[in-house]
């Protein structure tokens, strides 16, 4: 099994490999969702809770890139993938345990975090964690679940402990001693079909066939418009937070 993170950070037994699978098939949701992180991010990236690395494979054209999981599963299929990649490092390791700071020495000007602060009883501490090991001026990307009132059965059976706001962010950016660079909410109709299923369908996952069909018919057209212009809320937030 593999989690967003490890023992201390995350409850294991809630997001699993078939879990990261199913989503990988929704490419044009991750086609847009790597178009708007990728352009936030500097020439040496620390991705933690990097999985599969799915969204490693993207940004391999920088520098240095660092890939850190507390799965060991995790990291050795992400090492047999890119394994030619010497760019690449990749580390077996927690981002609350204290060997997450050896990587400070390889000098990341970013941290990218998708998907992975929710899984954390204490983002406070990782997020300080996280801005700890970047050179001052440091850049750290997060993709989140957006609002509190979208938290149901799914959430919970992902390991969620939360979903955020924008205040939510900048109080705890303001804890850790970070500046707030940019939030942005993303996927108007993903909060709605969200909604509808954490409170009126009570659903405990989503479908193959709800993620297909959201994939291919609805996020080309959601990605186009909210290009155009910026949803005022969505089902997720992207928040870019700088270190001084």
């Amino acid at each position: 099994m593999c989690t967003k993170m490890g023992s201390r950070a995350v409850d294991r037994a809630t997001y699993t490999l078939e879990d990261q699978d199913r989503m990988t098939k929704a490419k044009n949701y991750f086609a847009w969702q790597n178009r708007l992180v990728r352009k936030e991010l500097g020439h040496r990236v620390l991705e933690v809770g990097c999985g599969l690395g799915n969204f490693t494979g993207t940004i391999l054209d920088r520098d240095a890139v660092i890939a850190v999981d507390a799965e060991p599963e995790c990291i050795q299929r992400l090492k047999c993938r890119y394994a030619d990649r010497d760019n690449l490092h990749a580390f077996v390791c927690d981002v609350l345990d204290p060997e997450f700071y050896e990587v400070a020495r390889f000098r990341p000007d970013c941290c990218v975090c998708l998907n992975v602060l929710e899984h954390i009883e204490d983002d406070g501490a990782a997020l300080k964690a996280m801005a700890s090991v970047l050179v001052p001026g440091g850049v750290m990307v997060l993709l989140l679940p957006a609002f509190q009132s979208l938290y149901g059965p799914i959430d919970k059976n992902l390991g969620h402990y939360r979903r955020y706001s924008r205040g939510a962010i900048r109080r705890l950016a303001d804890r850790t001693g970070l500046r707030i660079r940019k939030t942005q909410y993303l996927n108007l109709v993903g909060f709605l079909g969200w909604w509808t299923n954490s409170h009126i369908l009570k659903l405990e996952a989503q479908s193959e066939r709800q993620i297909e069909i959201f994939d291919r018919y609805l996020v080309p057209v959601i990605s186009t418009v909210e290009r155009l212009a910026r949803a005022p809320f969505g089902q997720s937030l992207l928040a870019v937070l700088e270190k001084p």
